[in-house]
Order: C-alpha cells, then structure tokens, then sequence
C-alpha cells in the first residue's frame, strides 16, 4: 500500500497538471469506483462537472481535491473529491488520445481540453468521493489549515505538515502503554507513517518496536519523530518506494527510494550500522524489520 511520500508524489503532479481548470466531464467505469460517495455513481458524475481544482491537498495517505465552482478566490470552496488509492490505485495525468488503460475506473475531462486525468486500479480497493470540507479539529494550529474533507477529520496530522505539533505527539505516545510501533502506525496519534518507514525510522533510533511508549523518554520520542520525518522525506526525494510496478506517480513513473532502505525488506542480510543480521517477524498481520544487536528487544509486553 503506499504511504506518505507516495501519496505526496501524486499530490504534486496533481496540483501541477490540474489546479485552475475546469472538469468538463466525469466517466465512471461501473458503480465500485463510486461505492463511498453516499449519491452513487450518476450523483457523483453531475456534482464534479463544471466543477474547478483550487488546490490539491494530503494528510497522511489520504489525498483529495478542495473545489469550487469559480477559480476566484472570493468564491467558498466548501467540498473536495476524496481519492483513495487503496492497495494499487492510480492517478494518472495523459494524452486524451492514448488508449483507456484495463483497469481504467475513471476518467476526468477538462474544459482546455489538455491532457485528461484518470483513475487506474487493478485492485479495485480505492476509489473516488465527494464530501463537505469541515473544521480541522486535529490540527493543534488551526491557523495553518483550511479545513479537511469529513471522512478524514479523524485524522491526526503528519510529521510533514505544518500544523504538525510534535510536542504534542511525544505527549500522547508517552502516555500509551503499548508497543511504539503500534502507536506509530495509530494515524489518530500521528498519521503517514506506515510500515515501511516505522521500521527505517525505529532502526535509526536504535529503537526496538515493541519497547513500551511509557517507558520511553521524551528525548527518545522526539528524535523517533524526527527520524521518521526525516526519512519520509528523503523517500519523498526520491519519487517514493516502489516494489512494484503499481506504486507510480501522474506520469507513470516508479520510484527508487527502495535502493537506500536500511533495514525494511532486507532481512537475512547484513545491518549496515553493526554487521549483524536483520531479522523479520510478523506484526500485526505485518512485517517488522529490525536489527537485533542495535535494537535490543526489551522483552514480552506482557
């Protein structure tokens, strides 16, 4: 599934190839592409066209679309398309001409008629909606945000935003008395941290995952919370993590940030910190990657 840096891949080409044009027309393939917006297909079709992309916006791994029915910035924008990209889903910016891809849900024309934007899920996990953008109660600085679609209100913010207090993070963890890659992976303690870089973050920490938040000091909380921002942004540099061809951005495009993991998906070789040998165990119908010499494993939870 891709996590934060993938998903902020595809926002920026979003907001590159469609803030301030106007969808002309919306193509549904089918009722599953449409199955969360609570109008169904034909009342999502009718609400999007004539519809104008002012920004693109993300939290965590939810990615949507704020609109409006003008360009101008006097004119509210009270509603967003909501993109889930589920387990393969895609946003792709192309050619009208091309040929329709196999797995093509969606398709969006603009009213420039310049290149077209479709939906591609082979998966069929993801899939669109519309809904009513409402105060960010997550946001420990309102200030910073404009409001979030409902279906993502209870969403904390991510290491990534600029609302994102991590202070206040390190307060909450603290007070948990689970493991820390559970409240890690908790997207209502802090979201777009997914597995993968859970596991890069905790190994630069020399942090074991199920070392209890409580007995954690806030020092340790608060450099893993650097860590993990720092490593998604380094992801980020590099288009993202692609194992496979289903995690791409608006062009079609693959990222490479799979090259530089540490410990992520390298078990049985060596740690690149100490030479020991990272192992892999299974987590929460996961997978956690770790280093058993620099990440001393603090025992049962119990």
């Amino acid at each position: 599934m891709p996590e934060l840096p993938e998903v902020e891949v595809v926002r920026r080409g979003l907001a590159a190839h469609t803030v301030g044009r106007q969808i002309e027309a919306v193509r549904l393939n089918g009722h599953r592409v449409a199955r969360r917006h609570d109008g169904g297909p034909d009342d999502l079709i009718a609400r999007l066209t004539g519809q104008v992309v002012r920004e693109v916006r993300r939290r965590g791994k939810y990615l949507w679309m704020v609109l409006a029915e003008s360009a101008r910035s006097d004119v509210p924008a009270d509603h967003a398309l909501v993109i889930h990209l589920g387990m393969s889903g895609q946003m792709l910016v192309t050619d009208p001409e091309r040929p329709a891809h196999r797995h093509q849900h969606a398709t969006i024309d603009f009213a420039d008629g310049g290149s077209q934007l479709r939906f591609v899920d082979q998966r069929t996990f993801g899939g669109l909606l519309l809904s009513d953008l409402v105060p960010d109660l997550r946001a420990r600085r309102p200030e910073l945000t404009s409001g979030v679609p409902a279906p993502v209100s209870h969403i904390a913010c991510d290491p990534l935003e600029p609302a994102f207090d991590v202070e206040h993070v390190v307060d909450v963890v603290r007070r948990r008395r689970s493991g820390i890659k559970r409240a890690l992976l908790d997207q209502t303690v802090v979201s777009g941290i997914g597995n993968i870089y859970a596991d890069e973050a905790l190994w630069r920490s020399q942090i074991h995952g199920e070392c209890r938040c409580h007995d954690l000091h806030a020092t340790d909380v608060r450099a893993l919370i650097g860590h993990a921002a720092e490593v998604m942004t380094q992801a980020l540099g590099a288009g993202g993590t692609s194992f496979d061809a289903l995690y791409v951005n608006v062009n079609g495009a693959s990222g490479y940030f799979d090259r530089s993991l540490d410990v992520y998906g390298r078990q049985g070789q060596p740690c690149r910190r100490c030479g020991a040998t990272i192992r892999r165990e299974q987590f929460m119908n996961r997978s956690s990657h770790f280093c058993p010499r620099c990440q001393i494993y603090p025992g049962h939870l119990g």
